[in-house]
């Protein structure tokens, strides 16, 4: 897909790292377990304890990170509000029922069910900024967070807009952890998330969550992370993916050789991970293949982190070792390609380069 030139001019994350700092990325935390809860910020420093008490803690991440993220690009308001969620709230759903359960379907407290729609998200961060813009929410598993990107980078392109608050939030409860794990979702032992991915190649991941918001701009900026120079998404494509990669890199100018990182969803799940090792032996050298979810844990809108992984290293100058096929840093990348998967049959692509001194 043919698009405009989109700056990533703030980013503001939650997720299993430190919260709202990129110490998360270059210098993470590991943890034992499969099963990660994100690492929350001091909400009394953002709400006051009323307000606090009444939303729930997804709606909570994703109106700090949207506000960080605007903070950091020097932007005041938003031209369009678009989240990405392949569960939405579901904690207030899981409250909702339960109360409609126990109480035999009477005197149900109607707050859990107007929080626990999905939209419940994106119109949250617009009433907490007062924004009256568009504003949308997708929910489609684990591409929601590129389809809202997507829609982004649409609306750029009709120049119906100049910049767009972009949000990939999604939480893990324990009761879907327990569902997920049944079917195989989760690894049975995690000793080192860090090298997770790295050194485990069985079946299942282990589970993060997060919320991560990118304030997108078509002017850049001093404060600018990254350029987002194309993107395109697919569903069970009929061409080999490799020359489906081919064919996207070509249409930017570019050859494979150009291409410093290839930037995966690998999460240590045996068969997720396939797909991007048969595509790295075939057209990259592995020293280029990367991986994010180490660090962030799998969730639907993972992708969101990936984003925030590609943007920041960018930004920096470097690309981090934990993060690397072979362990080891990589400086001075102007490309990554960033490549996600959902079940082989929804594929996105992502071609980032470094913004222009």
């Amino acid at each position: 897909m043919i698009i405009n030139p989109i700056y990533i001019n703030g980013i503001g994350s939650i997720s299993i790292q430190k919260p709202l700092s990129e110490d998360g990325i270059f210098n993470p935390v590991s943890y034992d377990t499969p099963r990660v809860s994100c690492i929350e910020p001091n909400y009394r420093d953002f709400f006051t304890p009323a307000v606090s008490r009444r939303i729930s803690k997804i709606i909570k991440r994703s109106i700090i990170t949207a506000k960080h993220a605007i903070s950091e690009s020097g932007i005041e308001m938003p031209d369009a509000i678009i989240t990405g969620t392949g569960l939405g709230c579901i904690e207030d759903t899981e409250k909702f029922l339960d109360s409609m359960i126990r109480n035999e379907e009477k005197f149900l407290k109607p707050s859990f069910f107007i929080q626990s729609t999905h939209n419940s998200i994106s119109s949250q961060i617009a009433i907490n900024l007062d924004c009256k813009s568009y504003n949308n929410t997708y929910i489609h598993r684990g591409v929601s967070f590129e389809n809202a990107l997507v829609d982004a980078a649409l609306l750029f392109k009709q120049k119906k807009i100049d910049s767009a608050l972009v949000t990939g939030s999604d939480q893990m409860t324990p009761n879907y952890f327990t569902l997920l794990k049944r079917i195989g979702y989760w690894a049975d032992t995690v000793n080192d998330t860090l090298q997770f991915v790295r050194n485990t190649k069985t079946k299942g991941s282990f589970s993060g969550e997060g919320s991560i918001s990118f304030m997108l701009s078509s002017q850049q900026n001093k404060n600018s992370y990254a350029l987002i120079k194309a993107m395109d998404l697919f569903y069970k494509p009929t061409v080999p993916i490799e020359q489906k990669i081919e064919q996207f890199i070509q249409a930017q100018g570019l050859n494979i050789e150009d291409i410093d990182i290839y930037l995966t969803g690998m999460s240590g799940d045996a068969q997720n991970d396939k797909v991007y090792t048969d595509i790295g032996k075939n057209l990259f050298l592995s020293e280029k293949t990367a991986f994010y979810k180490n660090i962030c844990g799998e969730f639907y809108t993972s992708a969101a982190y990936g984003l925030n992984v590609a943007a920041s290293s960018l930004k920096k100058g470097i690309f981090p070792a934990h993060c690397l096929q072979d362990g080891k840093e990589r400086k001075n990348t102007t490309h990554i390609l960033f490549h996600n998967h959902f079940k082989n049959k929804d594929h996105s692509l992502i071609l980032l380069n470094k913004c222009s001194n």
